[in-house]
């Protein structure tokens, strides 16, 4: 098993692909879908190097990035030149109280204080807005069907994906990451705290999906 994981790592390596990139139609059908309830603006948590940004770019007439990382920040502003609707923000959050109609965070809330992230999350969205997270989770024995699939289909959509072997990663994956520390029920146990009626399931590549709307109507 030992010598299996590592031949699985090593093709890992030579063929990299963005595991939070795949969940980017996810992500994007329930922007369309805010649109269609009158959603006008957006912002992308930890937007990293801006891939999700340029697609959000087109759909909403306002759209703001935040990032922590300056570097980070400065290639995603580069990358939404194009669309003067575009604004990325140095930062860990936005520092004004402005509200968005959709709001997006990929595997951005292990880098937070759980509860704290979530809690900041949903100060950002809007009455009758919607809270996306696709986040990262702790691997435990209970998750072992989902890891093993994971591991078996990683390789394999590497490959399919980028075919010639890479011997850096590409500049849309150099962002900071960090592991996480929270396994999937305690995440989805504060998010079922803080965010009532909130959907939230686990899937594939160590990953989990969150969709929240704000209840509270628009013009209330």
């Amino acid at each position: 098993m030992t010598r299996l994981l590592a031949a699985l790592d090593r093709i890992n390596q030579r063929h990299p692909w963005s595991h939070n990139d795949a969940f980017s139609g996810f992500v994007l059908r329930h922007a369309k879908r805010t649109i269609r309830e009158g959603g006008t603006t957006a912002l992308d948590v930890g937007c990293g190097t801006g891939n999700l940004l340029r697609r959000l770019a087109p759909l909403f007439p306002q759209v703001v990035g935040v990032e922590a990382h300056p570097e980070t920040a400065a290639r995603a502003a580069a990358a939404v030149l194009p669309w003067p609707t575009v604004t990325v923000v140095n930062a860990p959050f936005p520092a004004d109280s402005h509200l968005y109609d959709f709001v997006s965070m990929v595997a951005v809330l292990q880098h937070l204080p759980l509860v704290g992230g979530i809690k900041a999350a949903r100060a950002a969205v809007a009455p009758g807005g919607r809270l996306v997270i696709v986040g990262v989770y702790r691997e435990e024995a209970a998750d072992a069907p989902f890891s093993f699939i994971s591991l078996a289909l990683n390789p394999l959509i590497g490959l399919l994906r980028h075919p010639q072997p890479s011997v850096r990663l590409p500049q849309g994956m150099s962002a900071p990451t960090a592991s996480a520390t929270d396994c999937y029920q305690q995440i989805k146990e504060a998010l079922k705290a803080e965010l009532p009626g909130v959907k939230v399931h686990r899937t594939l590549f160590w990953r989990y999906l969150a969709i929240w709307q704000n209840q509270r109507s628009r013009t209330a």
